[in-house]
């Protein structure tokens, strides 16, 4: 029987889970979808909390394991129009318990909890968000309370998200923890080849050599000649030209043009040769990795390695001790397509991707070596699968060093009354004021935000369903009055300002201090009109941004924002802040 007429193995056939998943899992992987399925997440509602039940709703599809969310508070009819996870027969019931019953309806195989205490005796009790894999945040949250969430975040290295949505204007800053690294950055694939043309290995030249023979003689048919492939003619042409450059390659942009000349010069109207006059100037290049790359190989963790070090420094060293012996990184291993013959592309792939196995060989090596000095056990030790995918990204790996959240906690020698002073800005001093001189920049939103929180930490309101105080929003005073709140939150965002530019060491002259001025005002205005309620639409717009940084953290795939990120919905604009 011929073998075109054996049919696909069984093994080849999607399953019912692969069907379901199956555009999620082009993204991910399989990798990433089973840290989804292994994810358990809290969401702690203690406004309206449409944001943070739509970004579980963007969870929840893909197949998020868990979810739990603490919400004390009673359906009203105010939810009824902003929440699209609760219904007419929701009223007078737990918040909680009616979103988590209907979000499970999206994806029967996810799990879904209510906790229906305050958030104020829910924190008190001992290690009670240990089992949690990430935290959702959502404003308004006592000071106080929101440190200590950061502060167990930061103990048990558990990424967190503090949420703002008001009005036409969100925000949330990502809680990472002090090393966050991702090795599966999914750059663009046309910054991933990596040819070495600049040192290629004996078997690519012997290759090369081979494929071009006859090609200056004039001997080589027309056929053979449109069929070489472009990595074969550019190491061709550099032979040629180090002949005539006492052995130098082409090294700044007139060399490349020049040579690129050279190599058009063997034929004007092949397509190969178009190719490979196209690849000269990205393809030239020594393998010389970013300098970000080589601060992670190189930095402070993999100096003080031990058998409890994560296999990611593990192996930053490894390949660290690798590009110190051969002044590049290991290969990749993956060619680009080209104009060639099919023999002659499978041979040159199987070049480039031996030469790939023997670097990551080597890696490995140095790896075992490593265990062994830091005490690791066999039963600890790194899969060689890691190490090739390491390997294979190690040119665009990235580290996150996470920064706490910037709350709107106040100086403790000021008391308790509204006459408070907001907590130092510091380090972040600087930074926030060169933003304040930039026109574009939503630093005042940013302002707007801390000091609706500092107003919300100092008014309360009756919690009628769930017993207790509430935080009062500013402008959602029942008695009216909202233009006296713009007064306040203005008044503190405005002493916020002056106290970031005294912090700063600068001097902000007008008209600068003037227009910063006048947008942190306006943004204040605008907070305080929306008397803290969320549209749905910026609710579910911010929604799918929060999952999608969600997802990145969980699944380490991706560049996840670093650390905060802002959205003014009434221009459609948003900015993303390292503050």
């Amino acid at each position: 029987m011929a073998t075109d007429d054996i049919p696909p193995p069984l093994h080849d056939i999607p399953t019912a889970k692969e069907k379901k998943y199956d555009r999620q899992l082009r993204l991910w992987g399989a990798s990433g979808q089973v840290a989804l399925e292994e994810t358990h997440i809290l969401l702690i509602n203690n406004g309206s909390g449409v944001t943070g039940v739509e970004t579980l709703k963007n969870l929840v599809l893909p197949g998020i394991g868990q979810f739990t969310i603490l919400d004390p508070t009673i359906v009203s009819e105010a939810d009824l129009g902003v929440n699209f996870f609760l219904e007419h027969a929701s009223l007078g019931k737990f918040r909680a318990a009616e979103t988590v019953k209907l979000l499970m309806e999206l994806n029967p195989t996810c799990q879904g909890h209510a906790i229906t205490e305050p958030l104020e005796t829910f924190i008190t009790r001992e290690e009670p968000l240990a089992k949690y894999n990430l935290i959702l945040a959502a404003a308004p949250i006592e000071p106080a309370i929101l440190a200590q969430i950061q502060a167990h975040a930061q103990k048990q290295q558990t990424p967190a998200l503090y949420l703002h949505s008001v009005g036409y204007f969100s925000s949330f800053a990502a809680l990472l923890p002090s090393a966050f690294p991702i090795v599966d950055t999914h750059p663009d694939p046309t910054a991933t080849t990596d040819l070495r043309l600049l040192k290629p290995w004996p078997e690519l030249l012997q290759f090369a050599k081979e494929k071009t023979t006859g090609l200056e003689e004039g001997s080589m048919s027309a056929n053979d000649k449109a069929h070489i492939p472009y990595v074969c003619l550019l190491l061709h042409y550099l032979e040629k030209w180090k002949e005539s450059h006492e052995g130098r390659v082409p090294e700044n942009y007139k060399e490349k043009t020049e040579f690129r000349s050279l190599v058009r010069s063997g034929d004007a109207n092949e397509e190969n040769f178009d190719e490979a006059c196209a690849a000269v100037l990205k393809s030239l290049n020594p393998p010389t990795p970013p300098s970000s790359v080589r601060e992670i190989l190189s930095a402070p963790e993999t100096s003080r390695l031990d058998a409890n070090s994560p296999s990611f420094w593990l192996i930053a060293y490894a390949v660290h001790l690798f590009y110190t012996e051969h002044n590049q990184l290991p290969l990749p291993g993956a060619v680009p397509d080209m104009k060639a013959q099919s023999a002659d592309y499978i041979k040159l792939q199987n070049i480039y991707k031996q030469k790939a196995r023997d670097d990551c060989a080597q890696v490995i090596a140095i790896v075992r070596k490593l265990e062994k000095t830091t005490g690791r056990t066999p039963e600890t030790a790194v899969e060689e699968k890691e190490i090739e995918n390491f390997c294979k990204g190690a040119a665009h790996i990235h580290l996150v060093r996470g920064r706490p959240w910037q709350i709107a906690g106040l100086e403790e020698d000021e008391g308790k009354g509204e006459g408070r002073k907001p907590a130092k800005f510091n380090d972040r001093a600087k930074a926030m004021a060169m933003e304040l001189t930039m026109p574009e920049s939503l630093i005042g939103l940013h302002l707007a935000f801390l000091a609706w929180d500092e107003y919300t930490a100092t008014h309360s309101t009756p919690a009628h369903n769930a017993g207790g105080e509430l935080p009062q929003m500013p402008g959602s005073n029942p008695t009216g009055g909202w233009e006296t709140d713009v007064e306040k939150v203005t008044g503190i965002a405005f002493r916020m300002l002056d106290l970031l530019i005294k912090e700063a060491g600068t001097h902000i002259e007008d008209p600068e201090y003037s227009d910063a001025k006048a947008k942190v005002g306006d943004f204040c205005m605008e907070l305080v009109r929306a008397g803290g309620g969320e549209l749905h639409n910026i609710a579910s717009l911010m929604g799918g941004l929060i999952s999608q940084e969600v997802i990145k953290i969980i699944t380490r795939q991706y560049v996840p924002v670093d650390n905060t990120c802002l959205f003014d919905g009434v221009k459609s604009r948003s900015q993303v802040l390292r503050l």
